[in-house]
């Protein structure tokens, strides 16, 4: 019997990362095709415990009608070194009735891995397909407003190539820009996320959301009134005479943004948001203390919208300018919502003040070195809260 060898190419795999299918040709009328669509190329699955995290396989196989006794078999291996993860080649379920399959298995937290499958008939290998980079470690969602959005003054990269970003299609290296999120300029998650894969030697992604000058009354859910309208009149409807109300799309897109990754599948958000809420022309204005109960219906809301107690950080934010170099009151309130443990501390980062900003210390958005420390002061806080976690 001839055997026929067929490579699919980067444009045939479409967005599914760096995934390379064999499909070998049996004789004229007969052909197995095998495609692995899930673990995505530089994925990061979120671990569910310090030592291990479980791995879904997804794709397609696509068998002649006489071939009923194929089976497909999976295995983890090390990337650079090939060693397998797993003690041999797993059994997985598969039917040739039905072209979908999907699977799980739990695989120790690090990376890179490689995940290879291949379909068997007798001692034939007859195709095969893998992921070249996976890896089981800590996933973050990012949400608020410019400082979380990639306004810095200057792109950063990060030092690890496990420091990852996901776009909602692809994975990549966490260059700036973070997708996802306003702005072409830096962020401090390359920072943030070279620190927390040092700690703790697994890889880190993370999910942008962020949008730039945004007020949290547009991060309500669809419909929740506020006192008064934002600056900007952006995600924002006139419901009535002096009443207002969120269009729900900013929240309505961090909620698709996680789900995208599944019950679960990610450790925390990350919110950093409040200069858009402090300093604000008469008429604009909001309280403190709505503040905090704008915050805590996007978090409720969230929480209910994911269905899991999902854990917030919330920075302390309010500068403006070195004149204006925050609200005491602001950050009180911001503080307020972790008391009772509702949300967790993120950083102090109004006290970064001129040295750190942007246009010689004049403007509300960071420089390099205030990316820099802006990352450092994020895994100051996560990092100790996540060993606590994984204890």
């Amino acid at each position: 019997m001839s055997i026929r060898h067929r490579t699919w190419t980067a444009a045939s795999a479409r967005w599914f990362g760096l995934i390379t299918t064999t499909v070998l040709a049996l004789g004229r009328e007969s052909q197995a095709e095998l495609r692995l669509e899930a673990p995505l190329d530089y994925q990061v699955v979120q671990r569910i415990s310090r030592e291990t995290g479980t791995l879904v396989l997804e794709g397609t196989t696509s068998t002649g009608a006489a071939m009923a006794e194929i089976q497909l078999e999976v295995r983890v291996v090390r990337s650079t070194t090939g060693e397998p993860l797993t003690s041999n080649w797993i059994p997985t379920a598969t039917d040739p009735r039905v072209p979908r399959f999907r699977s799980e298995i739990k695989i120790p937290a690090g990376g890179w891995y490689r995940v290879e499958a291949r379909l068997r008939l007798g001692a034939s290998t007859i195709a095969t397909s893998q992921v070249a980079h996976v890896g089981v470690g800590e996933v973050f969602l990012v949400a608020g407003q410019s400082n979380s959005a990639n306004h810095g003054e200057e792109r950063t990269t990060p030092a690890s190539d496990q420091v990852v970003h996901f776009d909602g299609t692809r994975w990549k290296v966490a260059a700036d820009p973070q997708p996802g999120a306003s702005g072409d300029g830096g962020s401090f998650l390359p920072t943030f996320g070279d620190a927390m894969a040092r700690q703790f030697h697994v890889p880190v992604g993370f999910v942008a959301t962020g949008a730039g000058g945004t007020s949290v009354r547009e991060w309500l859910p669809h419909g929740e009134e506020m006192a008064a309208p934002p600056t900007t009149g952006a995600n924002t409807v006139t419901v009535g005479p002096n009443q207002w109300a969120s269009t729900g799309e900013l929240y309505q897109r961090l909620i698709e943004r996680g789900r995208g990754l599944g019950e679960g599948r990610f450790r925390a958000v990350l919110w950093h948001q409040g200069e858009s809420d402090n300093h604000q022309p008469e008429g604009r204005n909001i309280s403190p203390q709505q503040y905090q109960e704008y915050l805590r219906r996007v978090i409720r809301g969230s929480r209910t919208d994911w269905g899991w107690n999902v854990p917030w950080f919330v920075a302390l934010a309010s500068y403006h300018t070195p004149e204006q170099t925050g609200s005491p009151e602001l950050r009180a309130a911001q503080l307020g919502l972790t008391v009772d443990g509702f949300a967790l501390a993120g950083p102090n980062t109004d006290a970064l003040d001129g040295p750190f900003r942007e246009s010689q210390g004049r403007g509300v958005h960071f420089n390099r070195r205030g990316l820099v420390r802006h990352g450092e002061l994020w895994a100051e806080k996560v990092g100790p809260w996540l060993e606590r976690q994984l204890q």
